[in-house]
């Protein structure tokens, strides 16, 4: 039960006919009167939440598809209809209902591929931190690991995931527990240098979004078994502190998440895991919020992190209003919002190492003219970058084809492999 799909297959298919036919079953069971005043409420209810989560509580910056908030609507109608009509029926039918709705909304992000993902969102080769044995370096020579290292016998198949807490030891971020992908040759003893990817989630969101939502460990297994089990250790930060938060990614009076992902988190990845320590083994990547932010992070510390990936990304921190960015966000400080924002920074320095991926999904109307902005002034500073545009919306399944298709560039950028 917990493997049935939800975004493909017969589910997506049968779980709105279904929930139409409860819909439409509630309003048959319903007196006329009572049926109108469920429908003031409900486009009333969904009315005030959209606006206080949009332009009050400032819980995410991206505007909603309408058919997002119809979901939302019919959802919150189905139950009051069965409120209103007080039989034990009506209030499964309108779960059924409700049931429809949610899995329509998940469609939307492709957040959720099957039941499993939504009740256990961890990953079944998952291994406690504290487990994860130390070992020596690899002394290799100079040239792409894939030349250079030779797996030993016994090897494992596939890499393991695992959590653990990177503490804003410099920036005093309180953040969630960081997802860490090892990949099957950092269980080899001795083990090589890998390089690394600091992977970001969107907002809303977390840390587990990529291994849950992302394909992260199938997408790295894969890129591993084809490489004699190389690939960068992938490290997913927590960029916001929390699910509905969202500093800007930015050094300001809501938090210091800047210091925190180009400083307290390279220093205990350098501390805690056999990496890369040459900077050119190091690449940050995101999706929407994180591919903002790891723009933003690429240009303001380029020494850090000289290769980048935004994927829906936008061109400036936002709030979603500029004014509100501003006074909110950044306290009315033009100078902190023009350190933190790529287009100030990109007319007043230059990047000759820093190369990177701005990409976006072809029916994500709000991001692309956003993506193609960010793209031709990146370009116009001198940055090597690519622009790559994948059929899709702003969802999860734009960015995990993203990550597949990007990954043997990074990799070679990174000295996994040789130019090819």
């Amino acid at each position: 039960m917990s493997d049935i799909a939800l975004l493909d297959g017969v589910v997506p298919t049968l779980l709105p006919v279904s929930a139409l036919t409860g819909l439409v079953w509630l309003l048959v069971h319903t007196r006329p009167r009572p049926i109108t005043a469920c429908l003031v409420a409900a486009a009333a209810v969904t009315a005030t939440a959209a606006w206080l989560a949009t332009d009050v509580w400032l819980l995410f910056p991206d505007r909603l598809e309408p058919r997002t908030y119809c979901s939302i609507g019919v959802a919150v109608l189905a139950a009051l209809l069965a409120v209103t009509g007080r039989r034990a029926l009506g209030a499964l039918v309108a779960l059924l209902v409700i049931a429809g709705c949610a899995n329509q909304i998940n469609a939307d992000f492709a957040a959720y591929p099957t039941l499993r993902s939504v009740f256990e969102p961890h990953a079944p080769n998952e291994i406690a931190f504290r487990d994860v044995r130390p070992a020596p370096a690899a002394q290799l020579d100079p040239g792409p690991l894939e030349q250079t290292w030779q797996p030993p016998p016994g090897l494992p198949a596939t890499g393991r995931i695992t959590r653990t807490r990177i503490p804003g030891t410099e920036s005093g971020f309180q953040a969630r527990p960081a997802e860490i992908y090892l990949p099957p040759a950092y269980f080899a003893v001795p083990r090589p240098r890998l390089p690394v990817l600091v992977l970001l989630s969107g907002q809303p969101g977390s840390p587990d979004d990529w291994p849950t939502s992302g394909n992260l460990v199938a997408t790295m297994d894969g890129f591993a078994a084809r490489h004699h089990g190389l690939a960068p250790v992938v490290v997913v930060a927590d960029g916001t502190g929390g699910t509905w938060k969202n500093p800007l990614c930015a050094d300001t009076s809501r938090a210091r998440a800047a210091t925190y992902l180009s400083v307290d988190v390279p220093a205990w990845i350098h501390t805690h895991l056999t990496v890369a320590e040459d900077p050119r083994g190091w690449a940050i990547a995101g999706s929407s919020y994180g591919g903002t932010c790891a723009i933003q992070l690429a240009l303001a510390r380029p020494e850090v992190y000289p290769t980048f990936v935004g994927m829906s990304a936008e061109s400036q921190p936002s709030l979603g209003d500029p004014e509100r960015t501003l006074s909110e966000g950044f306290d009315g400080d033009t100078a902190a919002f023009a350190r933190a924002d790529p287009l100030a920074l990109l007319r007043t320095r230059s990047y000759p190492d820093t190369a990177g991926v701005v990409s976006v999904g072809t029916a994500d109307d709000d991001t692309v003219p956003e993506a193609k902005k960010i793209s031709a002034a990146l370009r116009a500073a001198g940055v090597q970058v690519r622009f790559l545009e994948v059929p899709g919306g702003h969802d999860w399944t734009v960015w995990s084809r993203v990550l597949e298709q990007v990954l043997p560039w990074l990799a070679e950028r990174s000295g996994v492999v040789g130019s090819s």
